[in-house]
């Protein structure tokens, strides 16, 4: 009989753990945002958007979404180009009132599965599918039109699932003459090139990017200069020689370069850049929406990131950008009866084995 309670007792130690349910209560941070990974994200090119909270559904509760943007801004900026945060990941479908929300916290970009569009906001559509590993589709990446943004789904961890990524895929598009960036980038950089002018005085021409008075980003412009015209020098209004890009370069950055049209430059907002002509009788500006002349874009879309150390630790060494849509974590309140539990594990397990030494002793 004695065995018999002994072994129930034990049984009910070691299950009860398993039976306890976690409390959620509050909610954690996540300490990657601004150690470490956080800022060398933010130095490579990436952006850090808005996700709302672990669990919580923005149509239900909007406060979930200035709220994500407090916690975001409290601990990074947004991206190199500014530190607000303009871009959020929704679901499939979102009401007025959640639209309303969401203009009001200042928010300028949405995606990636909206089933419709949004009055006076940017939606970003899905449209390059997954690096998860087996679900990659190499053929849809490789179909992109001219001067599209293809927006590719990554998500590290569905519940306690590791995901791992597609190799082929990521390999093949690190091989691809495109331009890296980020929703917030892309978003930006095509109004700045809007807004590039043009004055000539004689064989010179100065070319000038007003700041935007609407936008918390300063991401630059660029444009196609059309002219037979050939270039004696580019020079930033400080007069030093303004840098050259070279045609291989996928990150966004300020400079220049000759094309069979022309050339093709690339300025801050608040800049004023002179170029020289041997003879500039004629010329037309042409805005670019994509960086350095290259075919399209691409971003990789982190969704639901709780953890940035585990979306962002297999990419390290890669040179694509991704646009990070942050969740803040929910807490876990560990239950009171599981310390109760331990400190019954901690007794009983020695007085059990004493127990079961000294039957086999007198056996």
């Amino acid at each position: 009989m004695g065995i018999r309670y002994r072994g129930l007792f034990l049984l009910v130690i070691f299950v009860t753990p398993l039976l306890a349910p976690t409390v959620v209560a509050d909610w954690d941070d996540d300490n990657w945002l601004w150690n470490l990974i956080g800022p060398e994200r933010l130095e490579h090119g990436d952006e850090f958007a808005c996700h709302g909270y672990e669990g919580i559904d923005i149509n239900e509760d909007n406060w979930a979404i200035e709220s994500c943007k407090e916690y975001l801004n409290g601990h990074t900026n947004s991206s190199r180009w500014g530190s607000e945060a303009i871009s959020f990941g929704v679901p499939n479908s979102i009401d007025e009132d959640t639209v309303s929300a969401l203009k009001e916290s200042g928010f300028l970009i949405l995606g990636d599965n909206l089933i419709s569009d949004v009055d006076g906001m940017s939606v970003v559509q899905r449209n390059g599918g997954s690096i998860e590993q087996n679900t990659a589709n190499l053929t849809l990446l490789d179909s992109a039109e001219k001067d599209t943004l293809i927006s590719i789904y990554w998500e590290a961890r569905i519940f306690d699932l590791k995901v791992r990524e597609d190799k082929d895929a990521i390999n093949f598009l690190e091989n691809q003459d495109v331009w890296y960036t980020t929703w917030g980038e892309w978003y930006n950089h095509e109004i700045s090139s809007s807004l590039i002018t043009s004055t000539v005085d004689n064989n010179t021409l100065i070319l000038s990017l007003d700041v935007p008075l609407s936008n918390s980003w300063s991401v630059p412009g660029s444009i196609l200069i059309q002219t037979s015209s050939s270039i004696y020098s580019v020079n930033d209004d400080e007069n030093f020689s303004y840098p050259v890009l070279q045609e291989n370069e996928k990150i966004l950055q300020n400079g220049w370069r000759t094309v069979d049209a022309g050339m093709i430059i690339t300025l801050s907002p608040g800049s004023e850049i002179i170029v020289e002509f041997d003879n500039i009788s004629s010329y037309e500006l042409y805005p670019l929406k994509t960086f350095n002349n290259l075919h399209h874009s691409v971003t990789i879309v982190g969704h639901h990131v709780t953890n940035l150390h585990e979306w962002a630790n297999d990419f390290y060494d890669s040179p694509l950008l991704f646009t990070w849509l942050i969740e803040r974590p929910s807490a876990l309140e560990m239950d009171w009866r599981l310390p109760i539990v331990a400190l019954g594990i901690l007794i009983a397990t020695p007085m059990t084995i004493k127990w079961l030494v000294k039957r086999d002793q007198k056996s």
